[in-house]
């Protein structure tokens, strides 16, 4: 057995235990959600009759198809015939340069290394073509013959080495004749594909090449090697290399010839020149020069063709997922006759709701009914008891619930509650309905009272619902001490949401947002009072200095005067300082003039009496005036004394007396007296 495909088994890894690994986390999940939205008194009759053994045969059964399935897509294949086809394509010819100058490394790993892989690659693209092999270096030799055989090709190809030609050199003549006889007489379309680095010795490549074009014969050149060229080396005994080096001992260095390699394929019809550079230069080849030539038959050719054999595992597949589908979880066991009390319907679950970034469990939790009644007891309730119309209205209130029209939903449940004071059920489905409606503070009424049931789980619920009632109370609320007060209310419903139930994931992530909710709304309503506060002192600081303003005006003006005044005042002192100081001047020159007076009086009076002598002419004048001082004897007073004497005298009658000098003192701003 053989399989067309099988890479695809490799998917046998990977996807069945994903497939395992997901049923269980599956199973897991399912339990967890069992104990969480039902009641642990009703989970025994829920599940009663499920087997885990046949959940387990469920699982394994979709295991097993999805490996057959897998194996089907890998084409399992057993059988074959053989089958005669007949082949349409060309011949083609691959001549390979095997000489010494095709081991230079400018192309990894080396020239004939990566002529070789070219050669092979050139196989995969040429499929229903007849392909032939030449080995060429100073002389040529049909390696291969034109054959569609692929393996024999291969194994030709690879056997390719510089010792296979024992002429050393590169006669690329002698390739191209030596193609143009291994095509038979008649065929058309000869191709011929050369891998050299285009170092020729015999100088005769062009020629041979315009000849074979004259036969039919098509040459696409493929180049291998920089033109810059590289030192050649080859490998010692010893395991070291040396380089490659001619008759004088010079290093050989080969280079690529372009110019050859081009002049050759232009010398046929439709032949070109490609570089061995780039990207796949061999897809580009033969979508280029050898795909749009006309293939003609080459022949029969016996192929093998293996039976398909993959409809066997896609039916045991579709088997095993039919057996699946078929094998029920429950086993069969006789129902005791019984009806179903009436209650408020099987809690479901809705996807939960993401409003403002909290995270909402469904909020339309309800809670199981209650335990079944036995049919006579539950036959005479219904007839005697309860009227239909009661029955007929709690049915509806769920269908108009599930139906989106809550507001008749919590009419109808507010309703029910009248009559059933007791049942805080209807309370909790009744907050329900309201919180749908939006209508938040009777959901949160609804939701506080429900908070008496006995039932832990429905007081659970309560909580949680009535924390995301009061988160959105709080939101729509637009004063800031109010929203804070409403959320930590909410908080403290998350907190004890979680002390009742550790392991609800939703109130813990609702109590931590909120929280941090509170925490930037505080920070928030700091910010906002400092800047009120601030605002506030800027305010006060501009009234006081506009208050202060005008007595600072004041202050200033009567500095001013005060500081004229100061002035003033040590003007006039310096005024009455230097009076005083002339004044006492004065009188101590009057003493000194009084004393000579005394002393002069007898003969100034003497002078006095005598009459003054004129002078004839005026030259005269100043030593007449001038001599009196020294006519006069000493102690006697002259005319003129007398006169300034008397003078004194009577300027001393007129003056008034001195006031007392007292000092100043500078501190003071006001006259002393």
């Amino acid at each position: 057995m053989r399989f067309a495909n099988p890479q695809v088994l490799w998917l046998l890894l990977v996807l069945p235990p994903l497939l395992l690994g997901f049923l269980v986390w599956a199973w897991k999940v399912r339990q967890k959600l069992l104990t969480s939205f039902v009641q642990a008194r009703l989970l025994p009759g829920l599940l009663a009759g499920v087997s885990p053994a046949r959940v387990k045969i469920r699982a394994a059964l979709l295991c097993l198809a999805l490996v057959f399935l897998i194996v089907a897509l890998a084409r399992p294949q057993w059988g074959f015939r053989w089958e005669e086809v007949k082949m349409r394509g060309l011949d083609i010819v691959v001549a390979i340069d095997t000489s010494r100058s095709m081991l230079a490394e400018d192309i990894a790993p080396n020239r004939l290394a990566r002529a070789k892989l070219a050669a092979l690659d050139l196989v995969q693209q040429a499929k229903t073509d007849r392909l032939g092999l030449i080995a060429f270096a100073g002389s040529a030799f049909l390696q291969c013959p034109l054959t569609t055989d692929d393996a024999a090709f291969r194994q030709c190809v690879e056997s390719l080495d510089v010792r296979i030609i024992p002429d050393g050199g590169t006669a690329l003549a002698e390739a191209i004749k030596t193609a143009s006889t291994a095509f038979k007489e008649g065929d058309n379309y000869k191709v011929l594909v050369l891998f050299s680095d285009g170092e020729d010795q015999d100088q005769g490549a062009v020629e041979a090449a315009r000849e074979a074009a004259k036969a039919g014969l098509r040459i696409f050149t493929i180049g291998f090697g920089k033109p810059e060229g590289e030192l050649l080396r080859i490998p010692q005994p010893n395991g070291t290399s040396d380089y490659i080096r001619d008759e004088e001992g010079n290093v050989v260095k080969s280079r690529l010839n372009e110019d050859l390699l081009r002049q050759i394929a232009s010398a046929t019809e439709g032949g070109f020149y490609l570089p061995m550079q780039g990207a796949k230069p061999i897809e580009t080849l033969y979508a280029k020069g050898l795909a749009p030539l006309p293939k003609s038959e080459s022949g029969e050719r016996l192929v093998k063709r293996y039976f398909e054999r993959y409809h066997w595992p896609l039916a045991v597949a579709i088997a095993l997922i039919l057996a699946e589908l078929l094998f029920p979880e429950r086993k069969r066991e006789p129902r005791p006759a019984a009806a179903g009390g009436l209650g408020l319907g099987r809690r479901g679950k809705e996807a939960p709701v993401s409003v403002g970034g909290l995270s909402t469990s469904p909020a339309t939790k309800t809670p199981s009914r209650p335990p079944p009644i036995p049919v006579s007891v539950a036959g005479l309730f219904l007839c005697l008891v309860l009227p239909w119309s009661s029955l007929a209205s709690n049915s509806g209130a769920l269908r108009e619930y599930k139906a989106g029209n809550f507001d008749k939903a919590q009419q109808e449940f507010e309703r029910l509650l009248q009559k059933n004071q007791d049942d805080l059920r209807y309370q909790f489905n009744a907050g329900a309905a309201a919180y749908k409606n939006r209508q938040y503070n009777q959901a949160a009424e609804h939701f506080g009272k429900a908070l008496n049931s006995t039932d832990i789980k429905l007081q659970e619920k309560a909580y949680f619902n009535r924390g995301n009632t009061l988160f959105h109370l709080g939101e729509n609320t637009p004063e800031p001490q109010k929203k804070i007060e409403t959320w930590e209310k909410s908080l403290r419903d998350f907190d004890a949401t979680t002390k009742l139930n550790p392991q609800d994931a939703d109130a813990k992530h609702n109590a931590d947002l909120v929280k941090r909710l509170l925490e930037e709304l505080k920070q928030q309503q700091q910010q906002q009072q400092q800047q009120d506060q601030n605002k506030d002192d800027q305010q006060q600081k501009q009234d006081q200095q506009k208050d202060q303003q005008p007595q600072n005006n004041q202050q200033q003006q009567q500095d001013q005067k005060q500081d004229q005044q100061s002035q003033q005042n040590q003007d006039q002192q310096q005024k009455d300082q230097q009076q005083q100081q002339q004044q006492q001047e004065n009188q101590e020159q009057q003493q000194k003039d009084s004393q000579q007076s005394g002393q002069k009086g007898k003969p100034d009076q003497q002078k006095q009496n005598q009459p003054p002598q004129q002078s004839a002419g005026e030259p005269k004048d100043n030593e007449q005036q001038q001599q009196p001082e020294e006519s006069y004897a000493p102690g006697q007073m002259t005319p003129q004394q007398a006169r300034q004497l008397l003078d004194a005298q009577k300027s001393d009658e007129k003056m008034l007396p001195i006031r007392p000098v007292k000092p100043v003192d500078p501190s003071r701003r006001l006259r002393d007296w």
